[in-house]
């Protein structure tokens, strides 16, 4: 028997930092990375923004309510290299 393929995890529940993970704003989790955020505690996420194709970084804290710094009228991206 076939499964259905898994959708993926939205806004409406599911943990944020999951690759995979899209929020409200359709960014969808890429990847986590080592390198530091600039928020307490955080590492940097990288984030693909589903509507331009835009990567770039986040905190993992600010992954449910990123825009996207393109398309999005978003905040700029943490540094991701």
């Amino acid at each position: 028997m076939k499964r259905a393929p898994r959708k993926k995890r939205t806004a409406s529940g599911g943990n944020t930092t999951e690759p995979g993970f899209i929020n409200r704003n359709l960014q969808e989790v890429v990847t986590r990375t080592d390198l530091p955020g600039n928020d307490h505690n955080q590492v940097t996420y990288i984030l693909r923004c589903q509507s331009c194709d835009h990567r770039y970084g986040a905190n993992g804290s600010d992954i449910f309510q990123r825009r996207c710094p393109v398309c999005g009228a978003g905040r700029p991206g943490l540094p991701i290299s």
